[in-house]
């Protein structure tokens, strides 16, 4: 019996051979994983932002330094939490009508997937703030990115408001699935 598929795997269906080696290691990583890498973050661009920051739980300090990664991947959800230098950030995704759902602090985000330039996409479809379902025109820009080379999987992250600007960004690359410890 095969172990059940992940959930960026039940998405993607066929297209996930098309991702980097990196990347599909590391969504197909199951139960309990911890990996280890770096990270840039960069600090909200607003006092407003950085309110935003704190209710998401993302990084509200420019920082540079090592990163840990935990994961608990069961089959039907997914816990992240990201260590950065002087900050911790924990959420958990799952898949809702064919696409990711990701709960963020006080966001829940849905994410339609794509591949394009040999990068995982995750392209914003929808966001729900305290229950508040987001208006087309106030939506954030979103990049999130996903890309590898051999055993490194290799992330970009930013998003921004309207008016209030960069609420997080971050980049940085994980040790993927070569020295993972369970």
């Amino acid at each position: 019996m095969s172990p059940p598929l992940g959930l960026y795997e039940r998405v993607l269906g066929a297209k996930y051979a098309q991702l980097p080696i990196a990347v599909q290691r590391f969504h197909k990583l199951r139960g309990h994983a911890v990996l280890h890498g770096s990270v840039e973050t960069h600090a909200p661009s607003s006092l407003l932002a950085r309110l935003l920051a704190y209710c998401l739980g993302t990084p509200r300090e420019a920082s540079r330094g090592p990163l840990t990664f935990e994961l608990n991947a069961g089959a039907d959800v997914e816990s992240w939490t990201r260590h950065f230098p002087g900050q911790t950030t924990t959420s958990q995704l799952r898949v809702v009508n064919g696409q990711i759902e990701e709960h963020l602090g006080a966001a829940r985000l849905t994410f339609h997937l794509a591949i394009a330039g040999g990068a995982l996409r995750m392209e914003l479809a929808s966001m729900r703030f305290w229950g508040v379902r987001c208006p087309t025109w106030l939506m954030p820009r979103v990049v999130a990115e996903e890309s590898g080379s051999a055993d490194e999987l290799h992330f970009k992250v930013m998003a921004a408001l309207p008016i209030v600007g960069v609420v997080a960004s971050y980049r940085g690359q994980l040790q993927c699935c070569s020295k993972v410890t369970t």
